[in-house]
């Protein structure tokens, strides 16, 4: 039988609507039943996780022609309760959110809600899970561009393609997500420009600045410095993101270890080991942890065990110092 907490945290997680963690809690009782030798019913809820999946997936429609490839397009299912994050952060996300679900009462006055937002921050901060929770809340498609495929060494292809996205924008209502900006968005006076990229960033300029759409256009870059300085007039809101505090790397841990944490947990060295790290990291660590445990056949995992996997990642990222 599933335990008393994993109950809870499965009737907590379809209530709050967070529809991964319901699949992650359901796959930890069909792991919790097949150590207990009932491997039938591990198997069937192993198997309607997998079908529910499916069926989210299935409802997703790829983009057309030449932009395939080029564009990934999913339905993310990241709720805004998963997010760990100051709360200066969280609110001006939450003000986004609700100018989206009023935009008819502000056009009424003339105004639009905030549509074109630049995200800006350390990898593994959490831009691109921003981009997963507005899209869940907002119940759009995330469009993820792929700039590295976006830019061509051929002379006017990349903005053809880009013009090509943009028209897309128009068309198709979404959340537009452009990820390592930098490619694309380099400050057009940089030594190492080329003639060809500074024609492809004044054709973003222009078509941004066109664009008067009600889809969501969102821009992430791990080194604001290397943008172009016009850019920030383009968008609408600049957020900043910064590596997780003591508070909350602890907020953090406790919502991706869940029902696997022990009850006395000693975080002293596990906040002293976590920082640092991002929050991308932490998560990584807290899933090796988690991995360890259940391959182990135990059901609980102390702050030695997570202490380990966070010391791996302090080392792994050595070469950074």
């Amino acid at each position: 039988m599933a335990t008393a907490e994993q109950i809870k945290a499965l009737i907590k997680s379809h209530f709050s609507d967070d529809k991964e963690r319901f699949y992650t809690i359901s796959l930890q009782l069909a792991a919790h039943e097949s150590r207990q030798g009932h491997q039938a019913i591990a198997k069937a809820i192993r198997d309607i996780v997998d079908k529910g999946r499916q069926q989210k997936n299935a409802s997703i429609i790829p983009f057309p022609g030449e932009l395939q490839g080029l564009v990934l397009t999913e339905a993310p299912e990241t709720p805004k309760s998963a997010m760990v994050m100051p709360e200066a952060l969280e609110k001006r996300i939450h003000r986004i959110i609700h100018e989206y679900r009023q935009k008819n009462k502000l056009k009424a006055h003339g105004l639009q809600h905030r549509r074109k937002i630049l995200l800006s921050g350390p990898p593994g901060t959490g831009k691109t899970m921003t981009a997963r929770v507005l899209a869940k809340e907002l119940d759009l498609k995330l469009h993820t561009i792929q700039v590295d495929r976006l830019v061509t060494k051929f002379m006017g292809e990349t903005s053809a393609k880009l013009r090509q996205i943009f028209d897309m924008i128009k068309q198709v209502h979404g959340i537009y997500f452009f990820d390592e900006f930098d490619a694309i968005g380099a400050e057009r006076s940089m030594d190492n420009d080329v003639g060809e990229m500074r024609r492809v960033l004044n054709a973003f300029l222009q078509f941004i600045e066109q664009d008067h759409s009600d889809s969501m256009i969102i821009a992430a870059t791990n080194n604001p410095k290397l943008l172009d300085s016009a850019l920030f007039r383009r968008f609408e809101d600049v957020l900043n993101y910064r590596l997780p505090e003591e508070k909350e790397r602890q907020a953090l841990i406790k919502n991706i270890m869940g029902t696997f944490m022990d009850t006395r947990f000693a975080w002293k060295n596990v906040l002293s080991l976590s920082k640092g790290l991002s929050h991308a990291e932490i998560d990584y660590a807290c899933k090796d942890t988690i991995k360890e445990i259940i391959l182990s056949g135990k059901t609980k995992a102390n702050a030695t065990l997570l202490s380990r996997s966070l010391k791996e990642r302090q080392n792994s990222n050595s070469w950074r110092i």
